[in-house]
């Protein structure tokens, strides 16, 4: 019995990596300029067609990955070596279908002050709730030279569970960069855990007294 309850408490100790995983999108992998994103953190490809990781993430057509090239360079100083992320023409949405909890945290460069430039709602494709809103403050030329020289790191808390953030689009455009999340995972982490918890009693209630 003593055995079964430190296995017991074991795996209720790992439930809390369950419940949520950090994801930070650096924007590196689709770089390019003015490439749309798309499906390239949730298993899929870019505008470009490139593929990436499976990370839950994908954006709508008007969220944008810039780098520098030989036209440049565009910005400096990013936290993220290869590029950044802005909002072509319209509002660009990151929908994670599984969720994300807590708080969201990014590093943005903006020339001017943004009302509720960044948006949590509780739905896909900003729908639903509004669980949270960020301004930003111009920030870009802050002790440095250049047009996008400064990125700062800034953190929105928020109740509930989220599904998707907007970036508002805006002229000039604010650089976003490692935007951090943290994820809910998918019903079937849940359901291995628990499973986890079903062999162990089985396998204890198996053993010979």
């Amino acid at each position: 019995m003593k055995m079964l309850s430190a296995a017991v408490v074991a795996l209720a100790a790992a439930a809390p990596a369950f419940a949520q995983t950090t994801v930070t999108i650096d924007f590196d992998g689709p770089a390019g300029y003015v490439n749309s994103i798309l499906d390239y953190y949730n298993g899929g490809t870019d505008a470009l067609g490139q593929s990436g990781p499976n990370l839950g993430v994908s954006f709508t057509e008007a969220a944008v990955a810039l780098a520098n090239d030989a036209l440049g360079p565009y910005y400096a100083n990013s936290p993220s070596p290869i590029a950044v992320m802005f909002a072509f023409d319209s509002s660009a949405v990151m929908n994670v279908a599984s969720g994300f909890v807590d708080r969201v945290q990014f590093f943005y460069s903006s020339p001017q002050n943004v009302l509720d430039a960044v948006n949590i709602y509780s739905g896909l494709n900003a729908t639903g709730t509004l669980l949270a809103s960020v301004s930003l403050f111009g920030n870009s030329q802050v002790a440095c030279s250049g047009t996008y020289c400064r990125f700062d790191l800034t953190s929105v808390r928020f109740a509930g569970i989220g599904k998707s953030i907007s970036f508002d689009g805006f002229a000039p455009n604010v650089l976003f960069d490692n935007v951090t999340i943290s994820a809910v995972p998918e019903p079937g982490a849940y359901l291995l855990l628990a499973l986890g918890l079903v062999g162990v009693a089985v396998a204890r209630r198996r053993r010979p007294e």
